[in-house]
């Protein structure tokens, strides 16, 4: 049997979960997970199912069938083939930590995309990335070759495909233009102390105001800088007898596991952005074994 996903966004009103279901089970479908939501503020609805094929009827032919289904009730929708690994895009810059942990759990299969190269605005990682196959691009970033850098980038994504562009602790500020174009297909890393502590060395400035949990958050990219929709998140409590070093080194691990289960949930179409918020469905059955990561 061949598996799929249903992600589906509307108007919240009567009837949408018995006509999907209804449709998917006129079609021969069997569904194995389901989810969904009711947002009472913004009046919109949000489903995501799990289904199966059991009579051989084609995706084609599910997809041109729930057009109507889809029209009545004025969604947003889409049909993913869950044997499909997202080409995904990572870019780093000198800190290496997200990229390293991205890596393994992609070549241990608790990621499954496909990495279609990594971007870099330093040769720091070059070696290690092509030691995985993989194709490393350089493209150096100044403040007189911002665009021409950019655009570059730009094409880099259209040439392979990406679907998902992942900022392993990429340090360069991306352009309103590039980040509206990519429009929920950016995913940034960084601690949580924003806006607290800004600026360098902001673990040494959490050490001096005495801070009792580091954090760190996974969001999608838009034009204003850290504020786009969050994903995930994590803390991590800590002690006075800890140095800033150690503060370092804790922010980097839940770091990386934040970026993870937020790639992972992307991947797997659990997101759906709400505005300024997102709505993040539960780890399909399944797949909780590499939902644990970390």
């Amino acid at each position: 049997m061949t598996a799929y996903v249903l992600t589906v966004k509307c108007a919240s009103c009567r009837g949408i979960v018995a006509a999907v279901s209804g449709y998917l089970a006129s079609q021969g479908c069997n569904l194995t997970d389901s989810h969904q939501y009711d947002d009472l503020r913004t009046g919109q609805f949000f489903m995501r199912v799990n289904f199966a094929s059991e009579t051989g009827v084609s995706e084609d032919q599910i997809r041109d069938g729930f057009a109507a289904v889809a029209k009545d009730f004025g969604m947003e929708w889409a049909i993913h083939d869950v044997a499909h690994r997202m080409k995904v895009l990572l870019m780093v810059s000198n800190f290496g930590h997200c990229l390293n942990d991205l890596l393994y759990r992609w070549h241990i299969g608790a990621l499954p995309i496909e990495i279609v190269g990594v971007v870099s605005n330093h040769h720091s990682y070059q070696k290690q990335v092509v030691n995985h196959d993989i194709p490393f691009h350089h493209i150096k970033v100044t403040k007189d070759n911002k665009a021409d850098a950019e655009a570059r980038l730009l094409a880099l994504v259209e040439e392979t495909g990406a679907e998902l562009v992942v900022l392993a602790r990429y340090m360069q500020v991306l352009s309103d233009a590039f980040c509206t174009r990519m429009s929920g297909r950016i995913i940034n890393i960084h601690h949580s102390f924003l806006p607290s502590f800004k600026g360098a060395n902001p673990y040494k400035q959490a050490f001096e105001r005495g801070v009792k949990l580091i954090g760190a958050t996974a969001h999608y990219v838009t034009a204003d800088l850290d504020e786009g929709p969050i994903i995930e998140q994590d803390t991590v409590r800590i002690t006075h007898a800890q140095s800033p070093e150690d503060y370092v080194s804790l922010g980097r691990d839940v770091e990386a596991q934040v970026l993870a289960r937020a790639i992972h949930a992307h991947i797997h179409h659990r997101v759906f952005q709400n505005g300024n918020r997102t709505v993040v469905f539960p780890a399909s059955p399944g797949s909780y074994a590499s939902e644990r990561m970390g």
